[in-house]
């Protein structure tokens, strides 16, 4: 059959910019008429997107967007969601496939080739172009044997690679040039060249860099991108990128939202944060929830280590203090849970089995069994009566009292649970401030005025210039030459 072309963007680190050079690149090709498809054999995250079903990394959601297409669970089809120090649930083909602790993940990696192949052959069924993402770095030589997410992959499927380096961290001659040089013959053969992301300043004045990186490694130069300044507008992939607006001249409302371990879909704080009228504070390790007008309590993958976290913190104190304030209190998923009376795991599902004490904000108790409910949706706001289209992705049944105050109407039942003085709500709705309409409504029941502008067409203006960015600074037409030398054959 046909080859198709393929390009993969692999770093000489996690955080370089892939996922973004990615989404850039897509929506680049894409404005040219071409059916791209994004791909990201492995992914590591807690930021996930639910689609067809099940879910996918939601880096992955923003590339298929980038690219003018369906999201689709082979985009992302081993995703690893970590809900411990030592362990991560497995998700397959957008399906939960069981949990695997840190130390079985090299050996039980290997027969997840087989799926990761079905999957990108899928692509190529319906795509001119697959831009594929790696997952870290293909210089971790002590992963290469079974390795599924770089030069494994690139292997396995006969992928041509590019690697990017970022010039913001320092040091990216030596991690180009030292990958290269532990990279093994076979592997090295993958690399068709290299890029060079994040740079601040005159580019001229990294020619000799350029150079010497050619020099030491054969590799040929696709460019140096400048710093994307609105990346920030774009959904952030990891925990690390998580951006508060900090003070904010004009700013009218502050919420505060805390950041624990296993923090989940913290997307969901994004529209917030671009917000004229809201500062928003994240909330660190050793630090109070400040005086504010809003607590979020945020998604978690380990709902009951997370609570013993924010309890170690002191965080329950500040949040009953806010309360008495009068303050607000929104949860959402995990931060929903926890506001309940208990939350319980007869079966272990997130760790050691047993049942923690909620924060008692609301008269509900949650039981963490059954299936994983993972789908998109379209809900009505009670109060105001905005429609949200919305997504679930979570583990348990949550039930009491408090339930006949829901806070939404999802496919004419309650949805979530609301305190009696309605100082406290929580829902397993993620995505709610991305709709404009509840978001302003929302904010307006705060006493802050939204900003006009619509949060999805930022997005999509924001993906536009990202394009153009690209465009601009690296030699896209040897790129695409690249992705179309790739062997005859296919996966």
């Amino acid at each position: 059959m046909a080859r198709i072309p393929a390009l993969m963007i692999q770093g000489t680190g996690s955080n370089v910019g892939k996922s973004l050079l990615v989404a850039g690149l897509c929506r680049l090709f894409a404005d040219r008429g071409m059916a791209v498809r994004p791909f990201k054999p492995q992914n590591m995250s807690n930021n996930a997107a639910a689609v067809d079903g099940g879910e996918i990394g939601r880096a992955q959601a923003l590339q298929a967007r980038a690219a003018r297409a369906m999201p689709s669970v082979h985009m992302n089809p081993v995703l690893l969601k970590p809900e411990s120090a030592t362990g991560s649930q497995v998700i397959v083909q957008g399906r939960r496939a069981g949990a695997l602790a840190a130390s079985r993940f090299r050996e039980a990696r290997r027969p997840l080739l087989e799926p990761v192949l079905d999957s990108f052959r899928r692509l190529e069924a319906e795509a001119d172009l697959i831009v594929i993402e790696g997952a870290g770095s293909p210089a971790e030589t002590n992963l290469r044997d079974g390795d599924i997410a770089n030069m494994g992959f690139a292997c396995a499927a006969n992928v041509p690679v590019v690697i990017a380096g970022d010039i913001d961290r320092g040091g990216v001659i030596a991690s180009l040039v030292g990958t290269h040089a532990v990279l093994d013959e076979a592997d090295r053969a993958m690399v068709r060249g290299f890029l060079i992301n994040r740079f601040r300043g005159d580019v001229s004045l990294f020619d000799e860099g350029l150079s010497t990186i050619a020099a030491r490694t054969g590799w040929p130069s696709m460019g140096v991108v400048p710093w994307f300044h609105e990346a920030h507008r774009l959904p952030a992939e990891d925990a690390l990128d998580l951006m508060a607006t900090g003070p904010r001249a004009g700013a009218s409302l502050r919420v505060a939202a805390p950041v624990w371990p296993g923090i989940a879909n913290f997307d969901d704080l994004d529209p917030l944060k671009l917000e004229p009228s809201v500062e928003l504070v994240l909330v660190g390790p050793g630090r109070a929830i400040p005086s504010c007008d809003l607590i979020v309590l945020p998604g978690s993958k380990a709902v009951r280590s997370d609570l013993a976290f924010l309890r170690a913190q002191g965080w329950d104190v500040d949040i009953a203090a806010h309360l008495r304030r009068g303050g607000r209190v929104l949860g959402l998923c995990g931060g929903y849970q926890m506001l309940g009376r208990t939350v319980a795991d007869p079966l272990g599902i997130e760790g050691e089995a047993g049942t923690s004490k909620g924060l008692g904000c609301l008269a509900v108790d949650t039981i963490l069994a059954g299936d994983k409910t993972v789908r998109v949706v379209e809900a009505a706001h009670a109060a105001s009566g905005e429609t949200v289209h919305a997504y679930e992705i979570h583990l348990g049944l949550t039930e009491g009292p408090d339930r006949s105050r829901a806070p939404f109407r999802l496919d004419g039942a309650p949805d979530g649970a609301a305190s009696p003085d309605g100082l406290v709500c929580g829902t397993y709705l993620h995505g709610l401030f991305r709709a404009d309409g509840f978001r302003r409504a929302y904010l307006a029941g705060l006493g802050a005025a939204a900003g006009a502008a619509s949060y999805e067409g930022l997005v999509e203006e924001t993906l536009d210039r990202l394009a153009a960015h690209l465009a601009a600074h690296l030699d896209v037409e040897r790129l695409l030459e690249i992705a179309r030398s790739r062997p005859d054959g296919r996966a």
